[in-house]
C-alpha cells in the first residue's frame, strides 16, 4: 500500500501529502467524502504531494464535481507541476 496523508486543518482547509495516484486515489476519495461534505467553502493544499498521476487529476475533478453538486466552492492550492502538466495535456486545467 502506498503512503498518503489526508489531513483536516480546520475551517474547510485540508491537505494531501505523499502519493496521489492509482494506488491511493480511491482510498483518499473514500476517506475524504464525509469530511469534505461538512463545508461549503473548501481549500485543498496539494503542496505536500510527492508523486501523482492521472488518477490524482481524476480525484481532483471528482472532488470538484461533488462540491458543485452540493453548491460548495472548492479551491486547490500548491498543485504539483506534473499534475498541472497532465491537466494541460488533457485540456482540463481550467476545471481545477
Amino acid at each position: 500500500m502506498s503512503d498518503f496523508v489526508f489531513e483536516e486543518r480546520g475551517s474547510g482547509k485540508f491537505a494531501v501529502e505523499g502519493e496521489l495516484s492509482f494506488a491511493t486515489a480511491n482510498t483518499i476519495l473514500k476517506s475524504s467524502e464525509n469530511q469534505l461534505a461538512q463545508y461549503s467553502n473548501l481549500e485543498i493544499d496539494l503542496s505536500g504531494v510527492e508523486r501523482t498521476d492521472s488518477a490524482g487529476l481524476a480525484l481532483l475533478l471528482e472532488w470538484k464535481a461533488q462540491a458543485e453538486a452540493r453548491k460548495a466552492s472548492i479551491k486547490f492550492v500548491g498543485l504539483p507541476d506534473n499534475l498541472l502538466a497532465i491537466a494541460k495535456t488533457t485540456e482540463v486545467v481550467d476545471l481545477i
